[in-house]
């Protein structure tokens, strides 16, 4: 049985969690980030899920919208939902300036806000795979899609380059608690239709690289994530007391970037990302006895 008192801790436990990601999300500037490096990706689900006028949609983790947006200027009627608002600023500003219109909502994605089946069409790109928790998000992502309804999920890879750099900065980075799973697993198919499990069906999914060419040398790729991106932000962070495991980490990301440079002149990489798309299945109903 579990007591009270540990129920209480856990719960504390998981608050301060998710206090933790939101800090690191609003931490350095992923909103010019995403618009440097990633447009593309919010075309290609929304595409891919075939978002038209008069779906309800909901993006989860849409951070500044990059999904969010391009389905609404189709016509939907779109949530844009994270658990850090202070990116929602940018995304305004975006949307306005596109002159499209959407509803902004904080919202942890292991535990949304809206109702059962209350969405046509939920997406999420580069977002719920930071949720801690995948099974509890998963479900989530399931549960306020409606039965037929269609799920888009695109998701960095454990091979490809940002799941390298996941993996070259775990070594410097604090422990994780019990239970936080790694974000690129959600880049793993098998991974992927585990967590989906018999709820969905049509399942598609589809390896693709995005290719990132705006950088000249590999020390100003490091440079602009150890500015921008809050994961790698965080784990400098952790490492300001200890300036030689900090220069180790800086070298070591270094020799990432020039291991997967394909460019001759400047830096050029491509990202490997996995895109599934998927229908929840109908209820099904009871026949005739």
């Amino acid at each position: 049985m579990t007591s009270p008192t540990s129920t209480g801790t856990a719960a504390d436990a998981d608050r301060a969690l998710k206090a933790r990601h939101r800090a690191m999300w609003a931490s350095g500037d992923y909103p010019t980030l995403a618009a440097d490096l990633l447009p593309e990706l919010g075309d290609v689900l929304v595409r891919a899920c075939g978002v038209s006028g008069g779906d309800r949609v909901l993006d989860i983790a849409a951070g500044s919208g990059n999904v969010a947006i391009p389905a609404a200027r189709t016509g939907a009627t779109v949530v844009a939902s994270d658990l850090t608002p202070e990116l929602f600023d940018a995304g305004r500003a975006r949307a306005a300036a596109e002159g499209v219109e959407l509803a902004w909502r904080e919202a942890d994605a292991e535990a949304l806000p809206f109702a059962d089946g209350e969405f046509d069409v939920v997406l999420s790109a580069i977002g719920v795979m930071f949720a801690p928790h995948h099974q509890a998000a998963a479900d989530e992502l399931v549960r306020v899609c409606r039965p037929g309804g269609r799920i888009g999920i695109l998701s960095w890879t454990p091979e490809g380059f940002i799941g390298q750099l996941f993996a070259t900065m775990k070594p410097y980075a604090p422990t994780p608690p019990p239970g936080v799973s790694p974000p690129p697993k959600w880049g793993s198919e098998d991974h992927v239709r585990a967590l989906l499990g018999d709820r969905v069906t049509d399942v598609t999914t589809e390896r693709r690289m995005l290719r990132v060419d705006r950088f000249d040398r590999p020390e100003e790729l490091r440079d602009y994530f150890k500015s921008r991106y809050g994961p790698t932000i965080a784990v400098f962070r952790s490492l300001a007391e200890d300036p030689d495991r900090a220069a180790a980490l800086d070298a070591d990301l270094v020799e990432l970037v020039r291991r997967n440079d394909r460019g001759s002149g400047s830096t050029v990489l491509d990202w490997e990302y996995l895109l599934l798309t998927a229908t929840r299945k109908r209820e099904t109903v009871p026949g005739p006895r």
